[in-house]
């Protein structure tokens, strides 16, 4: 079967190795010259199963009008007359019950863990190198009051069957010993050991030169302009080299995929919520973090990758603008040196900002559409690169009419045509906005 996949960030390239795997003759389209260097390029590094729950939940509302007025706040809304933001808004709102989130909950540790085993396979199957470490995450808390509600989460872990420990400020230390001389600014911590680090943009481009051996074609700086449609098949992909014809295709353009499908009037609740990085050259390995550290005050993520230090965060709700502003990265500056002062030099931060394709329920879209040959892969938000294997692969077996590893219910574009969704068994409390 030939496949035409509209996106080279890491879904589209995971999707486009896994179709590969299985046989098919797959094409990747993008409008940048390499793969990777939108979304991809410089998040925060974690490969997160553990982390995997909706920002919708229920206490979110309140908490967000506190973080509005707060000088480091990890959200901004910048008011717009765009009726889709407002949309999207609404609808996340409406996310914010128990039930909600216990549903939605459930369908994103499903994906992520399925694709923390993927992971595992690729890295044992070729060998794959990208500054990855396997040394887990760590939540610092800074106030009592964070830690004696991180109990909840811990409920929420053990139900799922997620390895965690709840540590005191020295074992924080003693996994993370760069922390020992702000040892007075955390009470203690949560570790969640499975998770990992790397960097995705070196992932996705290693991974690209492997979907390339098994015949993946890489079709770059090719502006996508819409699709023909014909009954209820699409026909072809226009683009400014020309048409392309295939048997499939895949949309994973991350945050611009609503704009495309909208003309073929497939209505998907994406939207893009912006987020910040710097990256920044360690000078004392000793003051550094050993792999990612979750400052929960301020929804921060550091991470480290080989010789660097990445540190992200913020959610800035802003349509499609990609200026980099200097209050949201000064609030990331101030994590990173206000944590491990010593471990790097801020003064040759390398900046950047990006959009995260957002579900107002945190589930990505993988799967069939309204046309029989059109497939989704898009909305993972914050947690792109967590699930990327396991979306691709999953997306891989639909299109190939194979019998899935894992239940795709609830994964695709049909839920939000239904209400009669069954309440999952997890009973689950809100974790907040995560850095990813």
């Amino acid at each position: 079967m030939k496949v035409v996949i509209l996106g080279n960030g890491v879904i589209g390239v995971t999707t486009a190795y896994y179709l590969a795997k299985q046989g098919h003759e797959v094409t990747v389209v993008d409008r940048q010259a390499e793969a990777g260097l939108e979304t991809s390029f410089a998040n925060a590094g974690q490969v997160s199963p553990g982390y995997s729950a909706p920002w919708a939940a229920p206490g979110i509302p309140l908490k967000a009008i506190k973080w509005m007025f707060s000088k480091h706040s990890p959200l901004v809304v910048r008011p717009n007359l765009d009726p889709n933001m407002w949309k999207w808004v609404f609808q996340m709102l409406r996310n914010c019950t128990a039930d909600r989130y216990s549903i939605n909950k459930e369908r994103m540790l499903r994906l992520a863990d399925y694709s923390r085993e993927a992971f595992n396979e690729l890295r044992a199957e070729i060998g794959i190198q990208y500054d990855q470490r396997t040394q887990g995450t760590l939540q610092v808390f800074r106030t009592q009051k964070q830690l004696d509600a991180v109990q909840k989460d811990i409920a929420i872990l053990k139900e799922c069957n997620i390895p965690h420990q709840l540590l005191d400020v020295a074992d924080c230390i003693e996994a993370e010993p760069g922390l020992a001389p702000m040892r007075n600014k955390i009470v203690g911590g949560l570790r969640l050991p499975l998770d990992e680090t790397g960097d995705c943009f070196l992932f996705t481009q290693a991974l690209a030169k492997e979907a390339e051996k098994l015949g993946v074609k890489f079709q770059y700086n090719t502006t996508i302009h819409h699709l023909y449609t014909r009954d209820d098949r699409i026909i072809g992909v226009n683009t400014d080299k020309g048409m392309l014809k295939a048997d499939s295709y895949v949309v994973a353009m991350g945050s611009y995929s609503p704009l495309f499908l909208r003309k073929i009037n497939i209505n998907i609740p994406v939207y893009p919520v912006k987020g910040y990085s710097l990256t920044l050259p360690i000078t004392d390995e000793r003051y550094a973090p050993v792999s990612t550290i979750m400052d929960e005050t301020h929804k921060v993520a550091l991470t480290r990758l080989g010789d660097r230090i990445r540190v992200a965060g913020t959610a800035e709700l802003t349509g499609y603008d990609l200026s980099l502003r200097k209050k949201q990265l000064a609030t990331i500056a101030h994590v990173v040196t206000d944590l491990f002062p010593q471990g790097g030099d801020i003064q040759q931060a390398e900046p950047w900002t990006g959009l995260r394709p957002m579900t107002p329920d945190g589930t990505p879209i993988v799967g069939e559409t309204a046309y029989r040959n059109l497939y989704l892969n898009t909305g993972h938000g914050t947690l792109g690169w967590t699930m990327s294997c396991g979306s691709g692969r999953l997306l891989a077996d639909v299109i190939s009419k194979r019998q899935p590893d894992i239940d795709p219910t609830g994964l695709d574009l049909a839920r939000y045509d239904t209400h009669k969704e069954k309440k999952c068994a997890h009973n689950t409390a809100g974790q907040g906005i995560p850095a990813v």
